[in-house]
């Protein structure tokens, strides 16, 4: 099996995974205190559709927290693509505990799967051109890092992780700051360290932009003429990410302006969960 991309950091993926549970458990699970307590089962995951395998180590932790005596085998990697029928992974152990996670597992694999595979499909749509294909903040409450982690195991990167860890200087703020020279000037001296990005609206912000010292400019619903403009006159002088109604049909051409990047929240927020499920041997 390959090596993926770090999951996040622990304590983050144990509260995700608590919460999860949670929800799910309540006072709980009636249905599986039916089974005798010591009884053992055996079960493997099955795949129905190609896709691209993320969630693993969500999946484990679900079973972790429910019981430790819980073994899981994977046969396939995050990261690693899944052919209709592929068992990826077996699991043994006390019965009532996996049919208690089993849901909750699942749900895991099957959402960040569909954001890794959806991120694969704009990955592959845009090789060879050298555009990066960007993620954004628009992702499902609660699953931030784990959906970040999954656009990694597609091929993607990340844009920023919240609002904490980069600049992206909207129009709202240009309007608030008076202009975006003033807006960049203050960044730079407050944030130094952070990368600082620009949302721009036409050529003449871009000029702006360049010239305040911004590392990055969102070009924002530029049209693919203007994408060529922007790129025959700034490409080298500073990073060019093209971003706004980027579907898989529009992605191609896109990149092939030339630009830098590609941003889209197509990749996390309308995704299509996978299908799996579990069988008992």
């Amino acid at each position: 099996m390959g090596m993926g991309p770090e999951p996040p950091q622990e304590e983050l993926l144990v509260e995700d995974v608590a919460q999860a549970l949670a929800e799910d458990l309540g006072t709980g699970d009636c249905t599986a205190s039916l089974i005798a307590p010591e009884a053992v089962l055996e079960t493997r995951v099955i795949c129905r559709e190609n896709a691209v395998l993320c969630g693993q180590p969500w999946f484990d932790e679900t079973f972790r927290q429910l019981d430790e005596g819980i073994a899981v085998q994977w046969q396939l990697s995050d990261g690693e693509e899944i052919q209709a029928g592929n068992e990826v992974c077996s699991l043994k152990g006390p019965a009532r505990a996996i049919l208690s996670g089993e849901r909750t597992a699942l749900n895991f694999l099957q959402a960040l799967s569909g954001t890794a595979t959806k991120t694969r499909e704009y990955v592959d749509a845009v090789k060879g051109t050298g555009a990066v294909i960007l993620d954004t903040r628009k992702t499902l409450p609660g699953l931030r890092r784990a959906q970040k982690y999954a656009v990694l195991c597609g091929g993607g990167q990340n844009h920023r992780i919240g609002l904490y860890d980069a600049i992206l200087i909207k129009e709202n703020h240009i309007a608030a700051a008076g202009s975006i020279t003033a807006a960049v000037t203050r960044a730079m001296r407050d944030y130094p360290e952070l990368l600082l990005e620009v949302e721009v609206e036409n050529l003449e912000q871009l000029e702006e932009a360049v010239v305040a010292g911004a590392g990055r400019v969102l070009l924002d619903n530029f049209n693919l003429n203007v994408l060529e403009t922007a790129v025959e006159r700034y490409k080298g002088r500073i990073g060019l990410e093209a971003s706004c109604g980027i579907s898989l049909d529009t992605v191609r051409a896109v990149a092939a302006t030339g630009v830098d990047f590609i941003s889209t929240g197509d990749i996390t927020k309308s995704i299509q969960a996978i299908d799996f499920s579990m069988r008992f041997i």
